[in-house]
């Protein structure tokens, strides 16, 4: 297949196809022949497009997604929220029909050339042009609404932060303290655990939608672990909170 039968006739039934499975609503019935989609994949790869395919694909989903990025960032701040999981959603829906017809690409091109995976680089596509572009302003929402409960729909809550959680996956990391958007979230300091890369801007949010966030406590490091209450309760002392009473018990002298 010379590259021109590609681009004529393989290709655009190929990005039609696409286009219907990013922005078709799932509740509504829609057809396409996944069987016809998986035969185009299967000739372009054996006629060696495998490459062109890929970067087709890719640049495919890439444009769809700044166009849904564009749409949040017209969203209102009270909305944004709600917006971005459905946005997320109906993405992660998409993927679980496009990664199956492209198993012959992500088999003998992703797979054995690149040694990677389609799946995680097409989260990584929503990661870098949605996600990214929106965490600054979503984080501190997610922080106040997990303040007050059932400003969100807990459903919501759950699924945003658990999609945050599995787009940017981490391995071994430190807690520090960082701030967002004047947001300033403690984190504890000495202690290093495998936690995904945004779940360490707010593990306390992050922990109460997904086990195992926060290391396990040590006894090695209680004394750690006394000096970071101590400089949380004095932040928050400084920020116009009242400061915790530490009550102190005496044993009763028989």
């Amino acid at each position: 297949m010379a590259v021109e039968d590609y681009r004529k006739n393989h290709w655009p039934n190929l990005e039609e196809a696409i286009d219907r499975l990013l922005i078709q609503n799932f509740s509504d019935h829609i057809s396409v022949s996944y069987a016809q989609i998986y035969g185009y994949v299967y000739k372009c790869v054996c006629q060696q497009h495998s490459e062109l395919l890929y970067s087709d694909l890719t640049s495919k989903i890439s444009a769809h997604l700044q166009q849904v990025s564009t749409q949040l960032q017209a969203s209102p701040t009270e909305n944004l929220i709600e917006n971005f999981n459905i946005a997320l959603t109906q993405y992660l829906a998409s993927l679980q029909c496009i990664v199956p017809v492209f198993i012959y690409l992500n088999k003998f091109y992703i797979e054995s050339k690149l040694n990677r995976d389609l799946k995680e680089d097409l989260m990584k596509l929503f990661a870098d042009h949605v996600a990214e572009e929106h965490l600054s302003k979503l984080m501190p929402l997610l922080i106040k609404a997990h303040s007050m409960p059932f400003q969100v729909q807990p459903s919501t809550m759950a699924s945003v932060v658990k999609g945050l959680h599995s787009l940017r996956p981490g391995g071994q990391s430190t807690f520090l303290t960082k701030e967002i958007n004047n947001f300033n979230i403690f984190l504890m300091d000495k202690c290093f655990v495998s936690v995904s890369e945004w779940a360490q801007l707010a593990p306390a949010l992050f922990s109460s939608f997904i086990p195992q966030i926060h290391p396990p406590a040590m006894e090695s490091q209680l004394l750690d672990y006394a000096d970071c209450d101590r400089k949380l309760q004095m932040e928050l002392s400084m920020n116009g909170f009242p400061r915790l009473v530490s009550l102190h018990f005496t044993p009763i002298n028989q």
